[in-house]
């Protein structure tokens, strides 16, 4: 992410968010989210820690998605105008890409729960709460620490 694309990047998270998730938490959760959304909490988050990637169809902002300390998806929204078109998809498997761990982690909203089964992650705890953020912890054993688990045997 550039950051000519911050603030379509936000609106972007904030359309998808106020469409699916935001119904189901308390103000406390929405203005929270709203900051870490924002064009600017995306800003301060940028650094060797963090990868930021947009889905970028001509100059068009379908989707976001952010993987910290490339073990743990941040963020992975999709516009809901784009919604099952694979944006998603595609978005998860670049992360997920540039992950270098044995395992990659996602505290899921409880909507998208379905969604990252789908591709591989399964929960690994109870539903959590934090600043008012409901999700789901969720894991994903990547393909190479499988290999070297069954190498090992």
């Amino acid at each position: 992410m550039q950051d000519i694309d911050l603030h379509a990047a936000s609106a972007v998270c904030m359309r998808a968010f106020l469409s699916t998730v935001a119904s189901s938490l308390s103000s406390i959760g929405v203005d929270n989210f709203r900051t870490i959304a924002a064009a600017d909490g995306f800003a301060q988050r940028t650094g060797p820690d963090s990868l930021q990637l947009v889905y970028d169809d001509v100059g068009v902002i379908k989707g976001v998605g952010e993987l910290k300390q490339r073990r743990h998806v941040a963020m992975l929204f999709v516009d809901p105008a784009c919604q099952r078109q694979g944006v998603g998809e595609a978005l998860l498997a670049a992360l997920i890409a540039q992950a270098h761990a044995d395992e990659v982690t996602v505290s899921a909203s409880l909507p998208s729960v379905a969604f990252y089964q789908r591709h591989g992650f399964a929960c690994s705890g109870e539903v959590g709460e934090s600043a008012g953020l409901v999700y789901q912890p969720m894991v994903r054993t990547m393909p190479r620490a499988i290999e070297e688990a069954t190498e090992e045997r």
